[in-house]
């Protein structure tokens, strides 16, 4: 039998063949649904849209109707709504692919995906102002709800009165408010009234005005305004909670929807959404390395004598680096986020030493994408200075989204190392929100829970 000979080897001037997308997740993850996939590669198809009007967005402090009505259609808003609003109520690793793939296209849009994480919030709520959000955003195009300055020291002010609150007050950071339909605001009240001394009211959109101040350097078009209430307005007693009840509510709330997300105990519903946050920054590095790689075949150096910067064995080096970079973020949110849904098919929860020690790596990884995006503009050159240029939204918006207090690296690692030295923890985001369980329950670790 006659062996067939092995093909010849490829001609040195032969075109290679073309590589996959660098966007592209090298690990199937066992925890991406079909609809988690589904949405994610719908977002994909819009990339070049968003793109396109992301400049326009930060001109006008929020998305454009257009890219707002496109995500709203591949189910970005449902991803996070329980089963019985119709929605999805996808688990972690859906919810990182989909804002990744989003925040390729533009940070911005990323922020929304994750706003609309937040609807879990107003669930946790009476379920009269539940069932009056649900009816009022059923066909509503954008995040049915949104969070302004609920956990800040600064917050607004409520009195008891018959029937419920009045409540006035300023709300920084009311991120997609031009495109949400209720508002979720913190507020402090008198202790003597009976509870905690903090709150969280829904206020319908009529009820409190967005002011034009977010005048910010990155993620201009997240339209994270503040949010005000000049005169006192009433908000039902079944509007307001009381922040003591509030993360025992969140507990309960795999009790009372359905959707593999809504199987998430107390810390991996924190976990989930801090990842949803953070999938933004390897979304955007992704975006970055797509634009550099585009841009490097195309421009000359300005100084040496190659073809096209991509000639330059200098940027060859950048684009490897940043690859490196950008995969073993993703591998650390990544694995975050199938570890999450695993324990979440098991009903486990984390414990907060657990919680405490992934949000600091998830954190690092994402100052590790910002570190590819910067090192992938500053290889590009001046050209990635005009606002026109993709890139140099990526640094800016990468820039804004890692100063963000929640997930600052040196806060997050000096907690870790106080516990590492053993010494007693602080209480982090948490520090506005009463304790959730007693200090001499011996059942869980000591540290305190991140609100």
């Amino acid at each position: 039998m006659t062996a067939t000979p092995p093909p010849p080897p490829p001609s040195p001037d032969a075109p290679l063949p073309p590589l996959p997308p660098v966007a592209a997740s090298p690990v199937v993850s066992p925890w991406l649904s079909d609809e988690g996939r589904r949405i994610r590669d719908r977002v994909r198809e819009l990339i070049p849209l968003i793109r396109s009007q992301a400049r326009e967005g930060e001109k006008i402090g929020a998305l454009t109707p257009e890219v707002l009505e496109a995500i709203d259609d591949a189910g970005v808003f449902r991803m996070s709504m329980p089963v019985e609003w119709g929605g999805y109520g996808l688990g972690a690793r859906d919810l990182v692919e989909v804002i990744s793939a989003l925040s390729e296209g533009d940070g911005s849009a990323g922020w929304a995906g994750f706003v609309g994480v937040g609807v879990k919030n107003v669930l946790a709520m009476d379920k009269q102002v539940v069932d009056e959000v649900r009816a009022e955003t059923e066909d509503w195009a954008g995040p049915a709800v949104v969070g302004a300055s609920v956990f800040a020291t600064k917050v607004g002010q409520a009195r008891p009165v018959e029937g419920g609150w009045m409540v006035k007050g300023q709300w920084a950071f009311g991120s997609c408010c031009k495109h949400a339909c209720w508002a979720l605001v913190g507020v402090e009240f008198d202790p003597e009234a009976g509870g905690s001394g903090r709150g969280m009211a829904a206020l319908r959109r009529e009820q409190y005005e967005i002011l034009d101040d977010w005048k910010v350097m990155g993620l201009s078009g997240s339209s994270s305004n503040s949010l005000r209430v000049q005169d006192e307005v009433f908000v039902p007693a079944h509007r307001f909670i009381d922040l003591g009840e509030f993360p025992p509510r969140l507990q309960q709330l795999h009790e009372r929807y359905t959707g593999f997300g809504y199987g998430q105990r107390g810390l991996a519903l924190l976990l989930c959404a801090t990842l949803a946050n953070l999938a933004i920054t390897l979304g955007m590095a992704r975006g970055a390395l797509d634009c550099f790689t585009e841009q490097a075949n195309k421009r000359k150096p300005f100084t040496l004598p190659y073809p096209t910067i991509g000639d330059m064995a200098s940027a060859q080096v950048a684009a490897g680096k940043a690859l490196a970079m950008i995969n073993v973020a993703a591998a650390t949110i990544e694995g975050a986020a199938d570890q999450i849904d695993a324990r979440t098919a098991e009903g486990l929860d984390f414990t907060p030493p657990e919680e405490s020690e992934i949000s600091l790596s998830i954190a690092y990884a994402a100052n590790l994408c910002e570190d590819a995006i910067n090192l992938l503009q500053k290889t590009i050159g001046s050209s990635t200075v005009s606002l026109s240029n993709p890139i140099q939204r990526f640094v800016r918006d990468a820039r804004v989204l890692t100063s963000h207090g929640a997930i600052r690296i040196d806060p997050l690692a000096e907690q870790n190392g106080r516990r590492l030295l053993g010494l007693p923890p602080f209480a982090m985001i948490g520090g506005a929100v009463p304790e959730r369980r007693a200090s001499t329950d011996p059942s869980r670790d000591k540290e305190p829970i991140r609100a």
